[in-house]
């Protein structure tokens, strides 16, 4: 296991904080040349701390209004139906996160959709045509408190 120092800890928020930040910007930021700051970044990318970059989006903005919250519980959790569950998840584009969890129910999803009609659609016409889905409860959100960032003690 890869144990990374506070140089690499201060490197890891601020690319969280701005991928898109200069090397030279993010060396003063951290207190290190630009040449031994960017070497930094490649040992993490290449150690696997660094998976890839990517741009946050308002999908409010794009129409995408809601986010509901489904637990999804499989009739039989064994291996087939687990991944029969996944492949058909992948497929939908309304599925943003899937997590397979411990407790009474085996999945819990967060959907995106433009409102109440389409969520319907997805439910009636998608998610309960996956064989082995045993039941769903849904929860609609509030709004968010807390979240995007990955954990960096």
């Amino acid at each position: 296991m890869f144990e990374p120092d506070e140089i690499d800890l201060r490197i890891l928020r601020e690319l969280q904080q701005d991928a898109r930040i200069s090397h030279q910007v993010l060396s003063e930021r951290v207190g290190l040349s630009p040449s031994p700051c960017s070497r930094r970044i490649r040992i993490l990318e290449s150690k696997g701390i660094i998976t890839g970059y990517s741009a946050h989006i308002d999908a409010r903005k794009l129409g995408f209004s809601m986010n509901i919250f489904v637990s999804v519980k499989l009739a039989h959790q064994v291996d087939s139906g687990l991944v029969n569950f996944e492949r058909a998840v992948k497929q939908c584009p309304e599925v943003v996160d899937c997590w397979l969890m411990t407790g009474n129910r085996d999945y819990l999803l967060r959907v995106s959709v433009r409102d109440l009609d389409e969520f319907e659609q997805f439910l009636t016409a998608r998610l309960t045509k996956i064989d082995g889905v045993s039941s769903i409860e849904s929860s609609i959100p509030i709004r968010q408190v807390k979240g995007g960032m990955s954990r960096l003690t």
